[in-house]
């Protein structure tokens, strides 16, 4: 599906770049441009990056690829 309009970028290319090293979501801003133009999809960008990211396990944002229980011990 189509997340951000504006420039064109699918749910796809948000998490092939999350899977081929992608760190933040700035970067992936600064990659795809997603969020950047109108702005209106930045939360759903968001939403799949870290979804993406995290490889479908519970993670905390503060560190993206960690188990919630990683960060709290």
């Amino acid at each position: 599906m189509i997340v951000c309009v504006c420039h064109r970028v699918s749910d796809r290319d948000i998490t092939r770049e999350a899977h081929a090293g992608c760190a933040s979501f700035d970067q992936l801003q600064d990659e795809l441009l997603v969020g950047t133009g109108c702005g209106a999809c930045v939360e759903c960008a968001q939403e799949v990056f870290d979804s993406a990211h995290c490889n479908g396990r519970r993670c905390d944002i503060r560190q993206a690829g960690a188990p919630i229980e990683a960060v709290a011990a």
